[in-house]
C-alpha cells in the first residue's frame, strides 16, 4: 500500500482545521494535527494524528516534521476574533504572528521548504473595497485582526521571494455550517458567531439574537456578509494544496459565495428553517464591522477550478441546527 504523504494542520482540531483534516482523509492525504486546544477539542481530531503543542513551540514543532515527514503545511493556529482583537490587540499579535514566525523558522530548517497553505481573511480588506471585493482590491483593515492576517501576508510574500516558500493565501469570507455526516460542527466559548447565535437563540438557549447596528447603508440597515459553508472551505483548501504539490509557485485567492447574506435575512432563515421564532435585540454598531463584506469568487474559479456546492443559506444553517438542538426536515438536511 502506497503511504499517505503527510500534511501538518496547525490548529487542526478547531472549526475549519478539523473539516480541513476531513476532507485530507477523503482525499488520500494523512493530516497531522497540532493543536494546543485552547479554543479547539481534542475529539474533532478523528482522522490522523494529533499533537497537543502550541504553534509557537519550534522544538515541538521541528519534532512533528521529523516524526511524520511532513510534506506540506495547512496553517490555521492562530486567534480569530474581531471584536476580541480590539480590546486585546497583544494577543493577536502574539499569537498570529508570532505563531507564523515560528512555523516559517522551523520550515526554514527543511532540507527543502514544505508548501504552505495559509488561513487568511476578508478582514484585510477593510471598508473601502468596492463590491464583490475582488483579489486586487486595497488591504486596509480596520482591525487589529484583519491587520495581523495582513502582516502574515508580507511575511509568506517575504519567504517566498527570499526563500523559495511556495503560499496559497486563502482570505476566508464567513465560514459557517457543520459536517453534513454530523461529525464536526461550530463549538466556539464564547459563541461569537451570527449564525449558531442565530439558531441557539431560535432554540431557547438564548433570550434574543443580539443584532448589532441598523442603520448601516445596506438594503435594510444591517451588516451583509458572505457566508461560505465549511465543508466548501475545506475542498478549496484541499484544492489549493493539491496546486501545490504539483509544483505551484503559489496563488492569492477569496474564498466566498459571492452572494451577500444580511444580519435580518440570516434571522429570517433560521426561522424558515427551524420553524421556531427569533426574538431580536437591537443594539448599538460594534467597533471594526465593515457594513458590507461580499467576496468576488472568480479567481477561485479560475485558478483552482472551486466553485462552492453546499452554501446557500438554508443549507448552511440546516446543516448546523443540529448542533444547537433543532431537528430539521426537509432539503436543508438532506443537501
Amino acid at each position: 500500500m502506497t503511504e499517505r504523504p503527510a500534511i501538518l494542520v496547525t490548529g487542526g482540531a478547531g472549526f475549519i482545521g478539523s473539516h480541513a483534516c476531513k476532507a485530507l482523509a477523503q482525499a488520500g492525504f494523512l493530516p497531522v494535527v497540532l493543536d494546543n486546544l485552547s479554543t479547539g477539542h481534542a475529539d474533532a481530531v478523528q482522522w490522523g494524528p494529533g499533537v497537543i503543542a502550541d504553534i509557537r513551540d519550534r522544538v515541538a514543532l521541528a519534532r512533528v516534521m521529523d516524526t511524520y515527514n511532513i510534506s506540506a503545511v495547512m496553517h490555521f493556529a492562530g486567534s480569530a476574533y474581531v471584536h476580541e482583537s480590539m480590546v486585546d490587540p497583544a494577543k493577536y499579535y502574539d499569537n498570529n504572528i508570532g505563531g507564523l514566525l515560528a512555523l516559517l523558522a522551523v520550515l526554514r530548517q527543511q532540507d527543502v521548504m514544505p508548501p504552505l497553505v495559509f488561513s487568511s481573511s476578508c478582514a484585510t480588506y477593510g471598508l473601502k473595497a468596492l463590491v464583490p471585493i475582488a483579489e486586487t482590491a486595497a488591504q486596509q483593515p480596520i482591525n487589529p485582526y484583519g491587520r495581523t492576517k495582513l502582516v502574515c501576508e508580507w511575511m509568506l510574500a517575504d519567504h517566498a521571494a527570499a526563500y523559495g516558500l511556495r503560499p496559497a493565501i486563502l482570505r476566508y469570507f464567513n465560514a459557517a455550517g457543520a459536517d453534513p455526516d454530523g461529525k464536526l460542527g461550530e463549538r466556539h466559548q464564547p459563541e461569537t458567531h451570527l449564525i449558531p447565535l442565530a439558531l441557539m437563540a431560535a432554540a431557547g438557549l438564548r433570550p434574543a439574537l443580539d443584532v448589532y447596528g441598523a442603520d448601516y447603508e445596506t438594503p435594510d440597515g444591517t451588516c451583509v456578509r458572505d457566508y461560505i459553508h465549511v465543508d466548501d472551505l475545506a475542498r478549496a483548501h484541499v484544492m489549493a494544496l493539491s496546486q501545490l504539490l504539483q509544483g505551484s509557485a503559489g496563488l492569492t485567492v477569496n474564498l466566498g459565495s459571492g452572494q451577500g447574506v444580511s444580519v435580518l435575512e440570516v434571522a429570517a432563515a433560521v426561522e424558515r428553517v427551524t420553524g421556531k421564532s427569533l426574538a431580536l435585540n437591537r443594539m448599538p454598531r460594534r467597533a471594526g464591522d465593515p457594513p458590507i463584506l461580499v467576496a468576488d469568487p472568480s479567481l477561485a474559479s479560475q485558478l483552482l477550478g472551486f466553485r462552492t456546492k453546499v452554501s446557500d443559506t438554508e443549507t448552511i444553517i440546516g446543516h448546523a441546527a443540529p448542533w444547537f438542538g433543532h431537528k430539521v426536515a426537509g432539503d436543508a438536511e438532506a443537501a
